[in-house]
C-alpha cells in the first residue's frame, strides 16, 4: 500500500476507502486549513486510463463554482501518486440521514431535492453531467442544505461515454450508452427524491439484468409517494428524456410551484429545519472514527437470483428486454473484471514530480509550475507549489477548473470561505459505479484571448484566458503577470509563472487570479502555449484603481 502524502498537507485519519482509492482528512500545513483529500488507489495509479480519467474529474468538479457543489481546492500528481484536494464539508450523507431516519417528511425531501438540482443546474450550465447521483453522494450540513460531491464518472454533457452509472439511479437511456444528458441527472435526483419519501429505491431488481428491465418498462411507482408531489416523480421518472426536464434549473421552477401550492409559502423553511435537525442527529451519532470503511468500487457486484412472482407477472417490451440482455452481459463482464473500456495503453508514463492545476497562493509565495502531461515528460527535480486553501484571516482561496461546454478542462482561482470540519468524507459512495479511460492525441494551437481582466482588491486581479486547439491532445498553457509604470509595456514580471497542462476537448476557459507584490501602476498579464499558438499568445494590460486620478 503506497504511503505518498500530497505535500503541504499533514493527514490526520482516512475517511474511507474502496477499490478506487481513499479519502483522508488533512490540514493545510501553512495556513491550518482543513482538507479533504482523495487518492487514487495504487493499482489504478499504474494504469494510464484511470489516471487520465481521474484528472478528468479535477478539471471537471474544479469548474463548478457552485454553493451546492464540494470545492476543488487542487489536484496533485507525482511519480509516486495522484490526488484530488477539496472541499471538506461540514454535513453527513444524504444515505446515512436515510438509514436512520427514512422516511422523510415530504417538506424535507423537498428541500434536499432542491438543493441537489441547483447543484446540478451549475453542472449543467457549463455543460457537465454529474452520471452518478444518488444518496451517497449528497451531503446535508448542520443547516439542513446540502452538497453534491463525487464527479468521479462525469461527463461533458452530449458525449458518449459508455454504459456507466449506479444501476438503482440510471435512467434508462444510460443503460443503453446513450450520450450524457442532464436530463439522466434529473431521474436520478428523482429516484433518490422517491427515497426520501418512502425509504425505498423506485425498482428493486435483484440484479442489473432485473434492473434496466424496470427502469425502462415497468410502471412509474409515483402513487407510493404523496398525492401532492406525484406529479414531479411522474415528470421525473419519465422514460423518455424528452419527457422529462430538460435540465435540472427547470425542474427547480416546477419543484417551487408545485410546493408552494401544496405547503403554503413557509415549506423551505419548515423543510430545512427538519433537515438540520436530522444531520446534527446523524453528525452525534457518528463515531470518532469510521470502524468500517465506505466503500467506492469501480466494478458492479450483479446477484443473479430467482424472478419474483411480481415480475413474473409482468410482460416487458422487446425493448426493455434487448436493454436488459445488454445489462446482463455488462454485469457478467464487470463481476468477472473485465475491463470493457479501456484499451491497453501499455508501459504506464511517468508524470513529473508534481502537478497542481492552480494559480492561487499562499501569501507571498510564488505561482505553481506544472511540469507533468499526457506525454511522456522528465520529471522536474523539485515539486511543484501546494495552492493555499485559506489564507491566514480565514478567507479560503479556491483552485478550479472551469469547462465550457465542449471542454473537459480549465483552471480558476476563486475566494471561498468553509466551515468546521466535517465528520463525514468529502466523497463517499456504497453502491457500485462503473467508469471508462479513454486516451488523447496531438494537437495544434489556433488561438490565445483574454477577457475580463479586471482589479479585485487593491493587490489582486482577475481574468480569463481561452485557449482553442484542432484538436484533443495535451496542451500546456503557461501565464505570466507584470507590473509596470508605462502604458504599453509589461514592465517587470511579478512572481513566477504558472504552467497549466490540458488535454481531452479544443477549448479550454481557464479563470485565473494573482496578487500582485509589485507596486505598477499598471497590470498586466501574458499567455503563451507550447506547441506556439498560431496568433502568439494574448498579452492584455489595465491601470489599477490606485493610479487613476479623480
Amino acid at each position: 500500500m503506497s504511503t505518498w502524502a500530497v505535500p503541504g498537507y499533514t493527514e490526520s485519519r482516512e475517511l474511507g476507502s474502496g477499490a478506487s482509492g481513499r479519502v483522508a482528512l488533512a490540514v493545510h500545513e501553512e495556513t491550518g486549513h482543513p482538507v479533504a483529500v482523495k487518492y487514487l488507489s495504487e493499482s489504478l495509479r499504474t494504469r494510464p486510463g484511470f489516471v487520465h480519467e481521474f484528472r478528468a474529474e479535477a478539471r471537471l468538479l474544479g469548474g463548478l463554482r457552485s454553493d451546492h457543489v464540494a470545492g476543488l481546492y487542487e489536484y496533485v500528481e507525482g511519480p509516486e501518486g495522484a490526488a484530488i484536494v477539496m472541499e471538506l464539508v461540514d454535513g453527513v450523507s444524504l444515505r446515512a440521514v436515510l438509514a436512520r431516519e427514512a422516511p422523510l417528511d415530504p417538506e424535507a425531501a423537498l428541500v434536499l431535492l432542491k438543493g441537489s438540482l441547483l447543484g446540478l443546474a451549475d453542472a449543467h450550465r457549463v455543460g457537465v453531467v454529474h452520471r452518478d447521483y444518488k444518496p451517497e453522494n449528497v451531503l446535508v450540513r448542520p443547516d439542513g442544505t446540502s452538497k453534491l460531491v463525487d464527479f468521479g464518472i462525469a461527463a461533458t454533457d452530449g458525449t458518449t461515454a459508455g454504459i456507466a452509472g449506479t444501476p438503482s439511479y440510471m435512467a434508462p437511456e444510460q443503460w443503453t450508452g446513450a450520450p450524457a444528458s442532464p436530463a439522466a441527472d434529473v431521474y436520478a435526483a428523482t429516484a433518490t427524491f422517491f427515497e426520501c419519501l418512502t425509504g425505498r429505491k423506485p425498482y428493486t431488481g435483484e440484479n442489473m439484468a432485473e434492473l434496466a428491465l424496470q427502469h425502462v418498462d415497468a410502471a412509474i411507482p409515483a402513487d407510493e409517494v404523496p398525492e401532492p408531489v406525484r406529479s414531479l416523480v411522474q415528470r421525473g421518472l419519465a422514460k423518455s428524456p424528452a419527457q422529462r426536464p430538460a435540465h435540472a434549473e427547470d425542474f427547480v421552477a416546477e419543484l417551487e410551484a408545485t410546493a408552494g401550492g401544496a405547503y403554503g409559502p413557509d415549506w423551505e423553511e419548515r423543510g430545512r429545519g427538519r433537515l438540520a435537525a436530522l444531520a446534527a442527529l446523524s453528525l452525534l451519532l457518528l463515531p470518532s472514527a469510521p470502524s468500517v470503511p465506505r466503500r467506492s468500487t469501480d466494478t458492479a457486484r450483479t446477484i443473479l437470483g430467482g424472478t419474483p412472482d411480481w415480475l413474473r407477472a409482468w410482460q416487458p417490451s422487446l425493448r426493455a428486454l434487448l436493454v436488459s440482455g445488454a445489462a446482463l452481459v455488462a454485469a457478467l463482464l464487470l463481476t468477472y473484471g473485465i475491463d470493457r473500456h479501456a484499451p491497453d495503453f501499455g508501459t504506464p508514463r511517468r508524470a513529473a514530480q508534481a502537478l497542481a492545476t492552480t494559480s492561487a497562493q499562499p501569501t507571498g509565495a510564488g505561482g505553481p509550475t506544472t511540469t507533468a502531461g499526457t506525454g511522456s515528460p522528465t520529471p522536474s527535480s523539485s515539486s511543484s507549489s501546494t495552492s493555499a486553501p485559506p489564507t491566514a484571516s480565514g478567507s479560503a482561496t479556491e483552485a478550479t477548473t472551469q469547462p465550457p461546454a465542449s471542454a473537459s478542462a480549465t483552471t480558476t482561482a476563486s475566494a471561498s470561505a468553509t466551515g468546521a470540519p466535517p465528520t463525514a468524507p468529502a466523497t463517499t459512495t456504497a453502491e457500485p459505479t462503473t467508469a471508462s479511460p479513454s486516451p488523447t492525441i496531438g494537437v495544434n494551437v489556433k488561438s490565445v484571448t483574454f477577457s475580463g481582466f479586471r482589479q479585485t482588491g487593491t493587490a489582486t486581479a482577475a481574468a480569463t484566458a481561452t485557449v482553442t486547439t484542432d484538436g484533443t491532445g495535451p496542451v500546456t498553457i503557461t501565464v505570466a503577470w507584470f507590473t509596470g509604470e508605462v502604458s504599453g509595456q509589461a514592465g517587470s514580471q511579478d512572481g513566477a509563472a504558472d504552467t497549466y497542462q490540458r488535454s481531452g476537448s479544443t477549448q479550454y476557459t481557464i479563470a485565473l487570479a494573482h496578487t500582485f507584490q509589485g507596486a505598477g501602476c499598471y497590470w498586466s498579464v501574458q499567455a503563451r502555449t507550447q506547441p506556439a499558438s498560431a496568433d502568439g499568445g494574448a498579452f492584455q494590460q489595465l491601470l489599477t484603481r490606485r493610479c487613476i486620478i479623480t
